[in-house]
Order: C-alpha cells, then sequence, then structure tokens
C-alpha cells in the first residue's frame, strides 16, 4: 500500500515537473528528471496494484485451502474404494 500511495505522489509530481520544465525538457539534463519521476512512479503504482492482488489472492487462496482438504478427503475414499473393488476382483476370481 505505502508503494502505491509513493507511486501515485512520484507520478504527479514527474507530471508537474514534466509541465513546468517543457521548455527545458528539450535539453536533456531537465528533461531527465520528470520523466525519470514520471517512469519510477508508474512502476511504483504497477507493484503496488501487483502487491494489492497478492492480499487478494492470499483471500481466495484460504478457500482453496479448505477446497484441499476435501479434495483429500476424497482422494483417500477413492483409494479405499479401489482397494475394495480389488479385493472383490481377486475373491471372485
Amino acid at each position: 500500500m505505502k508503494t502505491l500511495i509513493g507511486g501515485a505522489i512520484a507520478a504527479v509530481a514527474g507530471l508537474i515537473g514534466l509541465t513546468i520544465w517543457f521548455p527545458a525538457f528539450l535539453q536533456l539534463l531537465a528533461g531527465a528528471i520528470p520523466i525519470t519521476l514520471l517512469l519510477g512512479g508508474g512502476l511504483a503504482i504497477y507493484l503496488g496494484f501487483d502487491e494489492l492482488k497478492d492480499t487478494w489472492k492470499k483471500n481466495d487462496d484460504e478457500d482453496v485451502v479448505e477446497n484441499s482438504e476435501d479434495s483429500s478427503k476424497y482422494k483417500q475414499e477413492i483409494d479405499e474404494l479401489k482397494k475394495e473393488i480389488e479385493t472383490l476382483k481377486t475373491e471372485k476370481a
């Protein structure tokens, strides 16, 4: 969350700097400062959204863990039924 806020501030500062220093933007030194802030802020915003997605997925994974417990129970039941089928086949033969 801190990354997202910091990135948004940096992007806004970069955009403001780009508009204020537009004539100097044609010069490499003055133009490099705002574009660096803008790109760095965009990267920070991207990383912030990625961090938010991870927290959202974390909540979804808790549901998956509950389902995986059910699936392990079903797998165990299937294995028991397979063993029972094999014993019935051997008894019948």
